[in-house]
């Protein structure tokens, strides 16, 4: 895939949990309702610990787990809610709509979907774009896609 016009890209290496956490706090404080996150990653690549961190930063409680067994989890704060979805076991539109992912209020929340390329046809154009690569057992690299909130993450 091309680069998307009007588009930035950022990216990030962080060596722990706690700095990919850090990293994803910064994130989560520029979210606002209406964004859809689509994570790209495999297997422990750090979706769930990032999510983590977007919770944090979207002022939420620090209570984050995998969603692979229920399919979304919801956490509810004083502002904007996160809808945090793992399509892992999810192929295609059909299979998208039998989960009700078209029924949460996207416009009083964020969508975090981990396995995203599972339903990349259905994910909305103007999308948040996080890839992560294992590169060492604690590092990871971390590349955001969006909008100009997220062109730069040094200040």
């Amino acid at each position: 895939m091309g680069a998307r016009v009007g588009m930035s890209k950022f990216v990030m290496r962080t060596h722990s949990a706690e700095e990919t956490i850090a990293f994803a706090k910064k994130v989560g404080a520029k979210l606002r309702a209406g964004d859809v996150i689509a994570y790209f990653g495999g297997l422990g690549a750090g979706k769930t610990t990032f999510t983590r961190g977007v919770a944090m930063g979207m002022e939420l409680p620090d209570v984050v787990s995998s969603p692979t067994f229920a399919i979304v989890q919801e956490y509810h704060g004083g502002g904007l809610s996160l809808y945090h979805f793992d399509m892992y076991r999810i192929q295609g539109e059909a299979d998208l709509e039998s989960t009700g992912f078209y029924d949460y209020p996207l416009d009083s929340g964020v969508f975090a979907i981990e396995w995203s390329e599972h339903i990349e046809a259905e994910l909305p154009e103007n999308c948040i774009r996080i890839t992560f690569r294992q590169i060492a057992e604690q590092q990871r690299e971390i590349v955001v896609e969006g909008d100009e909130r997220f062109a730069d993450f040094r200040n």
